[in-house]
């Protein structure tokens, strides 16, 4: 039998080594591959909206991904969700935000939840794609986000003991949430060191992500 084979599209080179390491972990016989426009994160980062150029060149990826073969995929850049939502209306296999599974989780373990991200530009969209979540599932639950930039530009600098600390650090003011979630999958790093200061479980994106699309493809063979 022929692997499943599942397109990984990135903004940021830093959410390809932690989506690799679910992949092995959670989905080993897939046979995932990567996408990288590494112009997209600071292009997003220049506009107050989230442009119609830069919806195309989302859904142009997935269209090109779908080309070569993916039966999957699964986005894993956390700004651009309208755009991806526009993908998954115009790609014929099964295709995944970055968030929705992990959003999917956390409203399963209680209704105040905090959120710790390091992008600012996909806070507002994020915050909107649960909120629009919890309503279809009928949940009264609150989302409270604490951003820490800084943490994104150490790791960008190569510095990555001094994101998980930041981030660390920063989980201190959401104590008492029932859940934590790491927004992006490049702070899911991180989630050894947050775990150690909160006491409530913290969520991360990649690993709920490929346990969702497994069962979303197991699903249709």
């Amino acid at each position: 039998m022929m692997p499943v084979r599942i397109a990984l599209i990135h903004a940021v080179d830093v959410a390809i080594e932690p989506v690799r390491s679910a992949f092995a972990e959670l989905w080993p016989t897939a046979q995932a591959f990567n996408l990288l426009d590494d112009a997209l994160s600071p292009d997003r980062a220049a506009e107050a909206e989230l442009s119609f150029a830069l919806s195309e060149r989302i859904v142009a990826l997935g269209k090109y991904a779908h080309g070569a073969g993916a039966r999957g995929i699964l986005y894993t850049c956390s700004a651009f969700g309208a755009a991806i939502e526009a993908a998954a209306r115009e790609i014929p296999v099964p295709v995944l935000k970055p968030n929705e599974a992990m959003f999917e989780e956390a409203l399963a373990c209680g209704s105040k939840l905090g959120m710790l991200a390091t992008f600012e530009p996909s806070v507002a969209s994020m915050e909107d794609e649960f909120a629009a979540l919890a309503k279809r599932r009928g949940k009264r639950a609150t989302l409270v986000t604490r951003c820490v930039p800084e943490a994104m530009r150490a790791l960008k600098s190569g510095d990555g003991a001094t994101h998980d600390a930041l981030l660390a650090g920063e989980a201190e003011h959401l104590a008492g949430c029932d859940a934590v979630l790491l927004a992006h999958f490049s702070t899911s790093r991180a989630h050894h060191l947050v775990s150690r200061a909160l006491s409530c479980p913290v969520l991360t994106a990649p690993r709920s992500a490929v346990m969702s699309l497994r069962k979303a493809i197991d699903a249709e063979t």
